[in-house]
Order: structure tokens, then sequence, then C-alpha cells
């Protein structure tokens, strides 16, 4: 049988990831698998695909093939050039045993882990099946964040975050506001350099997040998704997975909500033009995760929002698309921060 690969990214060519070419060849992929992962024992290999590559770094490929039974399994193997990123598929393994596999009662899930292969340093977890996201299928909840009553799905993303800062899985590594302010304290000086016409203004807002990070209550840690936004959250039905947990460690539950939210409000400012245009999302998520946590949270998570606007300065100058948005980043973190436009 004819197997279709399709390698848009020309990710065969990239010399810190050379085993790439056979993580693309119909008879070697049969054979790992073959060896590697009991799920797939007799499906055949029908199509194999690269669905993002970051050259030197990281690629993702899809697989699907088809059982003795006729149902369609996809696989997204996930590369790391510097190694197998055995971390990130325990922790998913943890998880999915730790009540969050496909039967979950609360309808909160993670991916299901299959399987390594250590020679291609690749890590691999079935496909949430669905019409949308490419490469992880379902719909990614930024799809619902402009859709009339859908405020609920806000209030389940809450207990998706609690229910990881829950599980009491030990992290390996930490993240504090001191570790948030170095981010910004390497960022914001480069958009400087290229927007020198900002500087005084940046040079505000650097301080005044300083000031505002130094003063904002560190609760009680736990394990934190660290990178917790509204593409990591894929509606599926009347389940919620979430994905992409290479971050995951340990610090304040507040840093996944406010930076929720500051990814909220930087959409809502590209895509709406109006960073309060999707408040009632906003309410409903901080209000239920206060719910099921206590009221010490609020302080914290404003923070945690506005230090993640500031971020998005940098972010947005990065991205050719974002770029016409960056002065209207700086207006609202200067709105935010208290500061008064010197422009």
């Amino acid at each position: 049988m004819t197997v279709f690969v399709s390698d848009r990214f020309n990710s065969v060519t990239d010399p810190k990831m050379p085993f790439l070419s056979a993580a693309l060849d119909p008879l070697e992929v049969q054979q790992r698998f073959t060896q590697y992962l009991p799920i797939v024992q007799n499906a055949q290999l029908q199509k194999i695909q690269v669905i993002r590559h970051k050259p030197g770094r990281r690629c993702l490929i899809e697989y699907e093939l088809l059982n003795n039974h006729g149902q369609t399994i996809t696989l997204i193997g996930k590369i790391r050039a510097k190694g197998t990123d055995f971390n990130s598929y325990e922790l998913q393994k943890s998880l999915w045993e730790k009540g969050f596999a496909d039967d979950s009662a609360d309808g909160i899930s993670v991916p299901q882990p299959v399987g390594i292969i250590p020679e291609w340093q690749m890590w691999l977890q079935r496909k949430v099946q669905g019409a949308f996201a490419p490469g992880v299928g379902g719909a990614i909840a930024t799809q619902f964040l402009t859709q009339t009553n859908t405020s609920f799905l806000a209030k389940r993303i809450a207990e998706v975050a609690h229910k990881l800062h829950q599980t009491n899985i030990p992290p390996r590594r930490s993240h504090t506001m001191s570790d948030e302010l170095r981010i910004l304290n390497e960022r914001i000086p480069l958009v400087i350099q290229e927007y020198p016409e900002w500087r005084e203004r940046l040079e505000q807002i650097l301080a005044a997040s300083n000031h505002l990070g130094k003063n904002t209550l560190e609760q009680k840690h736990c394990g934190i998704h660290r990178d917790f936004y509204p593409d990591q959250v894929i509606i599926n039905g009347s389940r919620l997975y979430l994905i992409d947990l290479d971050l995951y460690c340990e610090g304040n539950p507040a840093i996944d909500i406010g930076n929720f939210i500051g990814h909220i409000k930087e959409y809502s400012l590209r895509i709406l033009g109006n960073s309060e245009a999707l408040h009632d999302w906003e309410t409903a998520l901080t209000e239920r995760f206060i719910q099921l946590t206590s009221e010490e949270f609020k302080t914290s998570i404003e923070s945690y929002i506005t230090l993640t606007l500031v971020r998005h300065i940098h972010i947005s100058t990065q991205l050719l698309e974002r770029r016409p948005f960056t002065e209207k980043l700086l207006n609202l973190c200067e709105q935010r921060l208290h500061i008064r436009n010197v422009s």
C-alpha cells in the first residue's frame, strides 16, 4: 500500500536532526512502531506529515494508521533536537494515570501518551480527533472566544487549571516572580533597540513592571502549566484536553490564570480592536477559579495579567502580522500600570 508522505518544511535537511529522514520513511516507521508502540500493533501506516518544524530545535510529525477494525489511529510524534524529552512524556503519562484519561468523570483529560522511539529522540501521543486545529485536532478554545454564550467554557477552563494544580506531581523546575521579571528585563531592552523613539515609555513600563512584581504577594506554589492560554485547551465535545505541558513547573497558580487572561486581552485588542471586548470570558474564568481556590489570588492574577501584556510587547515585534499592534499594547500596559503617556 502506498503511504502518503508530506514534508513541506523540507525538515530532512536539518543537520541537527539527521534522523528525520528515517522518521519520514514508511518502512522505517512501520518497523519502529512495531518495535516500540503496542497500541498500533498490526495497524497499517497510511500517511506521514510534518506539521511543524523549528530548524535545529523541534519537529512535530503526524502519523495516520488504519487498524484491523478499519479504525483510524492518528499519532503525534514530538522530536527535540537536544534529546528526547523524557520529562514531558513521563509527566503526561503520570497525568493520564492520575485522572486525566479519556474516560475521566470530570471531562478533563490530556492526550494519551503512547511511547518513545529513542533513536529519533521522539515521544508520541494520540491525536485528539476533531475538525479544527491542524496538528492537534479538536477545536482550540481560541475559536470559541468570539462566539456568543460560551462563557460557560471559561468556567470549565478554570476547572482545567485547578485540576492540574491539584495533581501533586512533583515538578523538576520552578518559576518565580523573579523569573517573570528577568524575562521582561531581557526582552524590553530588545524592543528599545528596535524602537528608540519609545525608549522613555518602555523604560517607564519596565520600571513600573518591576515595582508591581516585587510588590505582588507570592502564594503557595504547586505544579503549574506556565504556558496556559487558549490555544493550549482543546474542546472536544463535552471533554476538554490540556496540551503542551513542556513548561510544567512549580509556581504560583495565579500565573496560569493571569497568563490566560493576558492572552485573551491581547487577542481581543488585536482581533476585536478593544482589549475589554471579551470581559465576560475573563470574569467568568477568574470568578470560577477564585470559587475553587481563594480570594487571595485576585490581586496576583491582576499582576500576572499586566506582566503578560508587557511580555507581549516584545512578542508583537517578532511577528510581522502583530507589529501594527505594538503601540496599542504600549498604551494598554501604560494604562494598567498607571503611567501617564509621555509621547
